[in-house]
């Protein structure tokens, strides 16, 4: 098991929209922890129903959001703190990078096509599902492939651990993020309650997106 905790990949401007993400999936999951309504009454209001989007018609026996809007929603639910907790911390270490690389307004975009793109792969792959599809992993994970193209060899500082050992050691992205994407590939099938598709779909598409506006950037220096 491993834990990234910081990378040693400094950027040029302050991350702004980064932050403001941050700040808004913790807002909006303190709203669902303390509203009377509960946590669970916003997952099913505003979380993503593949069944809902392949089949338009509703699936659960609450007022929802029209269907198409909760792929946004979605987005910005957790489930619990800890699911908050990691993927903010994702968010830190590798999103500031990728908003230094594309600049704040393209960064919003590229974030919210990864979460997109990732959601709808998990809806294509598991069309008749009525379960709510909840938290910002697809997008992050949309960063963690952008952050695998741009910053392969940037090291990672990362705690380590397998039962009762740990230690912390200096990992090079394309290892660490490769391990990543290689554990989501493995832990298909294996339920939890996790989207490992999204996870999967995500990663390809953030790898995808950044790898086109590299190649622009290069037409454009070159002619």
């Amino acid at each position: 098991m491993f834990i990234p905790l910081k990378d040693e990949n400094p950027t040029s401007r302050f991350p702004i929209i980064t932050l403001i993400l941050i700040a808004i999936n913790c807002l909006v999951f303190v709203y669902q922890v303390i509203s009377p309504q509960g946590l669970e009454y916003y997952v099913l209001k505003f979380g993503i129903i593949p069944y809902e989007i392949t089949h338009w018609q509703p699936a659960v026996p609450v007022p929802r959001i029209f269907w198409p809007l909760s792929l946004i929603t979605g987005m910005f639910l957790h489930g619990s703190l800890l699911h908050l907790a990691g993927n903010m911390l994702y968010l830190w270490i590798f999103g500031n990078n990728v908003e230094d690389f594309l600049g704040p307004v393209k960064f919003i975009f590229f974030y919210l096509a990864c979460g997109l793109l990732a959601s709808l792969i998990q809806v294509a792959v598991y069309p008749g599902s009525k379960i709510p599809m909840i938290g910002a992993s697809g997008a992050i994970a949309g960063l963690l492939g952008a952050y695998f193209v741009l910053f392969p060899s940037a090291r990672v500082k990362t705690l380590v651990f397998l039962f009762f050992y740990f230690t912390i050691v200096y990992v090079p992205a394309w290892i660490l993020l490769g391990l990543w994407f290689i554990l989501q590939i493995s832990n298909i099938g294996m339920g939890g309650g996790v989207a490992w598709f999204a996870h999967i779909g995500g990663f390809l598409a953030g790898a995808g997106l950044i790898l086109k506006s590299v190649k622009r950037r290069r037409r454009f220096y070159y002619v």
